[in-house]
């Protein structure tokens, strides 16, 4: 997936004021945090019986007490509760080294009917920060009815974070950007090629086991040890395709699923670029035609002329970039990661306005950096909170990928900037992104249908620039259970972020099982 479609948990955390920091306090991390195993019952914890062991008999021998594991809760951050589950490294050889999956919970408002596992996409964002925003974002009824159990999926925040460059060298990397040239495209190469050798040698093992297939098989497991027959699940973006990849592997016991801003499984790696950057590029213009009705445009003319105008910034700052706070630099692809990050929400759109104004007007950068800053989790002192971009890379290298040779990444890149005139020119880059990756994708082996599940939510924003529209649509047409829920407007994400229509779909699916009319429209 493109390195633009993930900055989900600041978005649904902020609200309005977005760009403001999160307030969370980073976690450091280390090399990945790596065990063997040392006792029969996974090493950690005690062995749990009772309902969830019942449930999972089916469950191989040698899996078993990976499914039986009590999560040893401790109270954390006030009302929060923290835990952990230890889930083997390779699910096909669980005899070998582990992995510590991180968990956070917020219990019920009221006395719980079950537990609803949540997760805000990237790839790579963390599932315990964002628990730590749903009182802002969720409907009471869930929250009254649910306990609400964020994880980090393996590779991510403290569930042994990917750390492949220092902070300094990820800096450098995100600032780079390279011309559409036969040159600058060997210059792209080279730049991935030595990011994934410094993953390989600084990660090792894990890199190659943080793939979809394997969270899904993890969250089978948190399902066990939280006593659940079925998983009751709630997943945004990228956490659309895990809970559509639980379903597949785990039919029958898949519970109340809610897949927002979906993603579908059988769009082409290729394909699925060229739709974000059309995706992206159809919100720009509906931003501009905002822009042009407010007083204080930078911008001047037509839609077309607007357009043309910001593809002139993006131009002029890869020859020249502009110098903004502290004399950094606003290359190309800071500036394009600038632009975007407002496309994602409605709100945001001032902001943007704010930014293109002060650099094409006064000639400085330092907005558009404040706005791919606080995408990248940067800080001012030039270190960032985690690790999300660099596991971003890693995990999206291990989905299904396109084999490139230069014919055919200049074939995509024609594509991506035909389809995004506007945007494309800095967008091409990213294609290289898992060039020389040492790890190959994993194969998927079930059926995308999920065929035996009940109902699964899936839905779709109209206005969505990350995940665009015909994916929720595909994906609930390929799911055997699937009802597509549309909401008709803006941004990335609809529950909790868009009207009180989609708010209560969800709700009462959640909690009474009430499932929507397919094709419901809000």
């Amino acid at each position: 997936m493109s390195a633009v479609g993930r900055k989900f948990v600041a978005l649904l955390a902020a609200g309005t004021a977005i760009l403001a920091n999160l307030g969370c306090s980073a976690p450091t991390y280390d090399k990945v945090q790596v065990s063997l195993p040392t006792s029969s019952d996974g090493g950690q914890g005690q062995l749990a019986t009772g309902a969830n062991a019942e449930a999972d008999r089916s469950i191989p021998k040698n899996l078993r007490r990976y499914y039986r594991q009590a999560i040893d809760w401790s109270t954390c951050d006030g009302s929060f509760e923290c835990g952990s589950i230890t889930v083997p490294l390779d699910w096909a050889d669980p005899g070998t080294a582990q992995v510590s999956i991180a968990l956070k919970k917020l219990p019920a408002a009221r006395k719980a009917q079950g537990s609803l596992l949540i997760n805000p996409g990237g790839p790579g964002e963390s599932g315990t920060e964002f628990v730590t925003h749903v009182k802002r974002i969720f409907g009471q009824d869930t929250l009254n009815a649910y306990d609400v159990i964020g994880f980090d999926p393996r590779g991510t925040g403290l569930s042994s974070g990917i750390r492949c460059y220092s902070d300094e060298r990820w800096d450098a990397r995100l600032a780079q950007s390279f011309p559409f040239t036969a040159s600058g495209m060997d210059e792209a190469r080279a730049s991935s090629r030595m990011f994934a050798q410094a993953c390989k040698a600084a990660v090792g093992d894990l890199l190659a086991h943080v793939d979809t297939q394997s969270v899904a098989r993890d969250m089978d497991a948190i399902r066990s040890a939280l006593g659940e027959k079925k998983l009751n699940y709630l997943g945004y973006s990228y956490g659309s395709l895990l809970g559509s990849t639980y379903a597949a592997l785990f039919p029958g016991r898949a519970g109340r699923m809610v897949l927002d801003s979906a993603i579908d499984p059988r769009v082409d790696p290729a394909q699925m670029e060229i739709d974000q950057a059309a995706g992206f590029e159809a919100a720009l213009k509906s931003y501009v035609a905002y822009c042009l009705e407010q007083s204080g445009c930078p911008l001047s003319g037509s839609v077309d002329d607007g357009l043309a105008q910001i593809a002139t910034l993006l131009d002029d700052v890869s020859q020249s970039p502009l110098t903004g706070a502290d004399d950094r630099q606003l290359t190309q692809s800071r500036a394009l990661v600038g632009i975007i990050y407002p496309l994602y929400s409605r709100s945001l759109w001032p902001v943007l306005t704010s930014a293109l104004g002060e650099a094409i007007r006064d000639r400085n950068g330092s907005q558009l950096l404040a706005n791919s800053d606080s995408y990248e989790s940067r800080n001012e002192d030039g270190s960032f909170d985690g690790t999300a971009g660099q596991a971003f890379v890693a995990i999206s290298c291990l989905e299904p990928q396109t084999t490139l040779t230069l014919a055919r990444g200049t074939e995509i890149a024609d594509s991506i900037m035909r389809a995004a005139p506007t945007l494309g020119d800095a967008w091409v880059q990213r294609v290289w992104d898992c060039y020389d990756w040492p790890y190959s994708p994993i194969e998927r082996d079930y059926d995308v249908s999920a065929r035996g599940t009940g109902p699964i939510v899936v839905i779709g924003s109209t206005g969505d620039p990350a995940t665009p529209y015909s994916w929720a649509q595909g994906l609930s047409e390929v799911l055997d259970g699937g009802i597509l829920v549309t909401y008709e407007g803006e941004g990335h994400g609809a529950y909790g972020m868009s009207n009180d229509c989609v708010l209560g779909v969800v709700d009462d699916y959640l909690v009474s099982g009430t499932v929507p009319k397919d094709g419901t429209t809000c």
